[in-house]
């Protein structure tokens, strides 16, 4: 429910990740993504996602800037006690209030600092401003309060602190409840495919430009590094019947490409057909440096082994076989990878309980991006057989 009372809904936002340090690549921002993941999921259009340098005039502009497109600005970084830390004196600047020390905020970072047996530096007083407009966000994980302010005509801004530890638990406990009784987003229906096999180039044709233009449902492609993904989405009355109308047309076009839904890793959609059969898994991996096991990692009950393999099918056979009598599972894998031009060849042979299949595969590309590549053939080889069991195909593909 609004209770704003301008009757604005905020269902679009801006991200600002401030510091210096994130502009010239000395810190990695992991906190727009997340962000702006969170914020899709509850049914806002993320807009832009910025990165800001530690100056006042620029940080002011950008937020002005966003705010003038966004009904939601969110900012992260900047809340330091240190001169360079620049965020408040820029939404003060920007919607023409004076910062003041909050008596509260006062008595409560003292306090932090006191149970620590910590002398208190005055610089931190800076850390208890707020303005008129500014409702304080505490910070359970740190000395720097957020800010949550809202304009006249109903947009907000909120801050908050840019170490992911402190920023997650402020979003989550201070800001987000806030916001939801304010109206954010909007009810949405989503489904997400996840493809292997097929480039994104190749499904969009598949898929039409007219699907993929249509405003509603939305439907995107996006090119995972262990998935190709068709996310389709709509809101308002009559929302799941166009994902469904949508999402048959996918499933049509693209059914044979399709190892999982929603956000299942390779390690989820084994684990899930190995205990839907009850059974446990060796692996046995040649020239892959390890990524089949990185990539099903998790897995309980997995042996894996380095070992010469030989250049037959009938010897990777054999190694599945021995690595299965060895670790006494119900599944041996076995796996080979060899450069092949400049790519990557991968041989693989499932032996389970009710049935064997070996298939030889390309990878596109070789070293590290080719070996990872070769692992999600040799993944998407096991899952097959596991899902089909009492099949028993020919070697080839």
């Amino acid at each position: 429910m609004d209770v704003t009372g301008t009757g604005r809904r905020l269902l679009t936002a801006e991200l600002l990740s401030i510091g210096s340090e994130i502009t010239v690549g000395d810190t990695r921002d992991t906190n727009a993504g997340e962000l702006a993941r969170d914020l899709t999921a509850r049914g806002v259009q993320v807009l832009r996602l910025q990165a800001i340098p530690d100056d006042l005039e620029v940080v002011r502009g950008a937020l002005e800037a966003a705010l003038a497109r966004a009904d939601l600005v969110l900012t992260t970084g900047g809340l330091g006690p240190t001169p360079d830390d620049l965020t408040r004196e820029a939404v003060a600047a920007l919607v023409g209030e004076e910062p003041t020390v909050d008596p509260e905020m006062e008595a409560w970072l003292r306090d932090r600092f006191e149970r620590r047996g910590m002398d208190f530096p005055e610089v931190n007083l800076k850390q208890a401003w707020r303005i008129p407009s500014a409702e304080a966000l505490p910070n359970p994980n740190g000395t720097a309060p957020g800010w949550l302010v809202e304009t006249p005509d109903g947009r907000v801004v909120v801050t908050l602190p840019g170490p992911p530890r402190e920023m997650r638990a402020m979003w989550h406990d201070e800001a987000l409840p806030r916001l939801t009784a304010r109206g954010l987003g909007r009810e949405i229906v989503a489904r997400t495919w996840r493809l292997h096999g097929i480039g994104e180039s190749h499904v969009a044709e598949l898929l039409g430009e007219e699907l993929l233009r249509a405003a509603d449902p939305v439907v995107a492609t996006y090119a995972r590094v262990e998935a190709v993904d068709v996310r389709v989405a709509s809101s308002g009355p009559g929302a799941e019947e166009r994902v469904a109308q949508a999402g048959a047309i996918v499933e049509e076009q693209l059914g044979r490409y399709v190892w999982a839904t929603g956000d299942t890793t390779w390690a989820d959609a084994v684990s899930a057909a190995l205990g839907h059969q009850g059974w446990t898994l060796a692996i046995v991996e040649h020239g892959l440096g390890g990524a089949l096991t990185a990539l099903l990692g998790g897995l309980n009950g997995v042996l894996r082994t380095e070992s010469a393999i030989g250049e037959g099918e009938a010897d990777l056979a054999r190694l599945a076989d021995d690595a299965r009598t060895a670790a006494a599972a119900d599944v041996g894998l076995a796996v080979r990878a060899v450069p092949h031009g400049e790519d990557t060849a991968v041989s693989v042979s499932v032996r389970t309980p009710n049935g064997n299949r070996s298939e030889r595969r390309l990878a596109f590309l070789g070293g590290s991006i080719g070996r990872s590549r070769a692992a999600m053939a040799a993944a998407s080889v096991l899952l097959s057989a596991l899902r089909e069991p009492s099949a028993d195909p020919p070697g080839t593909v």
